[in-house]
C-alpha cells in the first residue's frame, strides 16, 4: 500500500465529506465546512487541513484506486501582541481526527506525523507555523489506534466528557436528576429562542461568556467578531434564554448528523436564581438535538479525571454518559511548553 499526504487545497472536498460523515471518529469541526470557517478569520487562526490517502502497489491485485483515509483539521492560535503569540501559540485539532473506521495504524501514523512534521521543519512565518505543542481534543474513542498515536509521538492525557443520548425525549426527561427536573420545570416560563438574532442579543450573551471566561475558567477566549462571524456564516445556532427583554444566558451549538455539539454556554446564574438560565441552556440544547433527530448531545469536556471540577459536577446531573476519549498531545517545544503550563496555573491561582 502506498500513502499519500495531502494538504488542504489537494484534498478532494467529497470525499472528504464523505470521510467525516461516514466515520465513527468524524465530527463537524473535521469537516471543509470547519476548515473553511477557520481560515475565514486569518487575524484570530491559522487553519490547517491534512489528509492520508492510499492506493494499493500496481502488482498487489487490488482496485487501483485512491482512497482517503484519514483527516485532521485544526488552528494555530494567533494573538495581536507579537510577544504573546511567542509564548502561547497552540495548534488545536477539536474533536480528533476524522479516520475511516478501517484505518490501519500505518496510515494513522502516517497522518500525526505529517502534522507534526508539516510545523517542525516549515520556516515560513515562524511563530505562527512552530506551535509549542500540538493537542487533539477528542469527542470519541480512539484507542485502538493508541499505538499509531505513540508511534507519531502524541502522548495520552486523560480527559472526561460527558455525551447525552437524545434519541427518545422521556428516556432523556428521565435520566436527568431529580434536582434538574425541578429547576427545568420553574424556568419553563423563561423565553428561549433561536430565531432573529441580532449582534445586540450576541453582544449581551458575550458579555456573560467573557465574564465567566474571566473569573471562572481563567483561558483565553476569543473577540465577539468570531462569535458573530459563526452566526453570519450560518455555522452555529444560538439558543439565547431571556427574562423580561433581557439576554441571562445561553448557547453556541453546532450540529453534524450525529450530534449536536455545545461549543459554548454560559448564564447569569447567581443573579437570575429563579430562571436558572445555564440548566434552561443546556437542557433546550437537548430538546433541540432530539428535534433534529440527532442522537447525542455532546458537552464538550468534563474535566481531568480524579480532580474537583464544578462543571463536570454541573453537567453530570443531565443524565449524560461519562466517557474519557481524552487527548493526544505532542510537544514540540518541552521547555516552552512546562513555562506556559506553570505561568497558566500562576495566574488562575491569582485571579
Amino acid at each position: 500500500m502506498i500513502f499519500y499526504i495531502l494538504t488542504n487545497s489537494e484534498i478532494d472536498r467529497v470525499q472528504w465529506s464523505a470521510l467525516v460523515q461516514k466515520s465513527r471518529t468524524g465530527t463537524w469541526f473535521q469537516t471543509p465546512e470547519a476548515y473553511d470557517f477557520f481560515a475565514s478569520q486569518p487575524e484570530l487562526f491559522k487553519a490547517f487541513a491534512f489528509a492520508v490517502s492510499s492506493k494499493p502497489e500496481l502488482d498487489s491485485g487490488a482496485e487501483n484506486e485512491e482512497k482517503l483515509r484519514g483527516v485532521c483539521v485544526g488552528y494555530v492560535t494567533v494573538e495581536k501582541n507579537p510577544i504573546k503569540q511567542f509564548f502561547t501559540r497552540r495548534a488545536i485539532i477539536i474533536g480528533g481526527p476524522a479516520l475511516a473506521d478501517d484505518a490501519t495504524e500505518e496510515e494513522v501514523t502516517a497522518l500525526m506525523t505529517a502534522v507534526k512534521e508539516n510545523f517542525q521543519l516549515s520556516t515560513f512565518n515562524f511563530q505562527l507555523a512552530s506551535p509549542i505543542y500540538i493537542e487533539t481534543r477528542n469527542f470519541n474513542d480512539y484507542s485502538r489506534w493508541k499505538g499509531a498515536f505513540e508511534k507519531a509521538e502524541f502522548e495520552y492525557q486523560p480527559h472526561l466528557n460527558f455525551h447525552v443520548d437524545c434519541r427518545d425525549r422521556e428516556s432523556m426527561w428521565n435520566r436527568l436528576s431529580e434536582n434538574r427536573k425541578r429547576q427545568v420545570r420553574r424556568a419553563q416560563n423563561t423565553d428561549r429562542y433561536a430565531d432573529r438574532i441580532q449582534i445586540t442579543d450576541i453582544k449581551e450573551w458575550y458579555q456573560i461568556l467573557q465574564e465567566l471566561y474571566r473569573t471562572k475558567v481563567k483561558t483565553p477566549l476569543f473577540p465577539l467578531s468570531f462569535f458573530w462571524e459563526a452566526y453570519k456564516q450560518n455555522i452555529c445556532r444560538y439558543l439565547l434564554v431571556k427574562h423580561e427583554g433581557k439576554v441571562i444566558g445561553g448557547s453556541m451549538l453546532v450540529q453534524d448528523e450525529k450530534s449536536v455539539y455545545e461549543w459554548f454556554e454560559c448564564g447569569l446564574n447567581k443573579e437570575y436564581r429563579e430562571q436558572y438560565p445555564s440548566v434552561n441552556a443546556t437542557y433546550a440544547g437537548m430538546e433541540y438535538a432530539h428535534m433534529q433527530g440527532v442522537a447525542r448531545y455532546d458537552m464538550m469536556g468534563a474535566g481531568e479525571p480524579n480532580k474537583p471540577y464544578g462543571v463536570r459536577d454541573f453537567k453530570a446531573e443531565f443524565g449524560g454518559e461519562l466517557v474519557e476519549h481524552g487527548r493526544w498531545l505532542f510537544t514540540a517545544k518541552p521547555m516552552m511548553y512546562k513555562i506556559g503550563t506553570l505561568g497558566v496555573k500562576i495566574l488562575k491561582k491569582l485571579s
